[in-house]
């Protein structure tokens, strides 16, 4: 299971539409590895002012390996995680997560290409 949703915000899923904050506050308490290492991304690109900031560290688990996974394979979580932080995310592999400025459209671009993919291949990384 992705999330561990609280009963009222069940509920509320079940009467109708449920707002951001609730939602980012679920993903926040599920997947706390995940948003950590997100959080601390979108820090690091604020403080930079750079186009984007990547993470290249492997988890410490495979707990937290899936965490990212869950966190990051999901529309619904990536979209509300983008319009919290004001970020474009992008993925490679099982670890490197990394956001962007929303005007940083060309280095995203680059980021998410085949080739990027392919440069970012490590034989340590063929079983994540």
């Amino acid at each position: 299971m992705s999330l561990t949703v609280p009963n009222d915000l069940l509920d509320q899923a079940r009467a109708g539409d449920v707002d951001d904050a609730a939602f980012i506050a679920c993903v926040r308490d599920s997947l706390p590895y995940a948003w950590s290492v997100i959080s601390e991304l979108v820090q690091q690109r604020d403080q930079s002012g750079a186009d984007f900031a990547d993470n290249q560290v492997p988890p410490p688990d495979e707990q937290a390996r899936g965490q990212l996974l869950r966190c990051l394979a999901s529309d619904s979580m990536r979209g509300a995680l983008e319009r919290h932080f004001g970020v474009r995310l992008a993925f490679q592999n099982c670890h490197r997560v990394a956001v962007f400025h929303p005007s940083a459209e060309q280095a995203r671009a680059e980021f998410v290409t085949p080739r990027a993919q392919l440069l970012n291949q490590s034989p340590a990384l063929v079983d994540c």
